[in-house]
């Protein structure tokens, strides 16, 4: 197993990223980040411990001066739980009160908005949302981030390959 993603000998995630946002980091231009608390019921926490959330399309807004993930999918447990809830429901963040007016005052400005990147485990085993503080990228900002990206991956293959020839 990769070391950010421990399991117990019952397949479920004890500590490590439970579900992730790979696209938020090319979508956004990420500023800053801030790690949250993330209000769950049991049989979400269940189902986030076997790995199978989505982050793709969630991102956090500002609802009565508390922060809110909306559009994030936790599928419902399937062990024998009679407790059902709603797959893409609002779920509420924790952050500190200075946190909370800091982000809140950053998200209300035009143009930054709060993107969750990862769901993980920390080491007491309790959920966490990793948020990024971003700015949308324009399409030429996306062509730059892939030209660069190919750029690195074409300089690590020549330096490897340096002296045999085969370029």
């Amino acid at each position: 197993m990769a070391a950010s993603k421990k399991k117990t000998k019952g397949g479920l995630i004890s500590h490590g990223i439970a579900a992730q946002n790979r696209k938020a980091r090319f979508n956004y231009s990420i500023l800053e980040t801030v790690e949250a608390g993330l209000v769950l019921k049991g049989p979400e926490v269940k189902s986030l411990r076997m790995g199978r959330a989505t982050l793709s399309e969630a991102y956090a807004i500002e609802r009565d001066g508390e922060l809110w993930l909306l559009n994030s999918y936790i599928p419902e447990y399937q062990g024998g739980v009679l407790s059902r809830f709603d797959t893409r429901a609002p779920r509420k963040l924790l952050l500190h009160r200075k946190q909370l007016a800091k982000y809140i005052g950053e998200i209300t400005k035009a143009g930054a908005s709060l993107v969750p990147l990862d769901i993980h485990f920390n080491a007491r085993g309790v959920a966490k949302v990793t948020l990024g503080l971003g700015k949308g990228r324009k399409k030429e900002d996306k062509r730059h981030a892939i030209a660069d990206r190919d750029w690195q991956r074409d300089k690590a293959r020549l330096l490897r390959n340096k002296g045999r020839g085969d370029y």
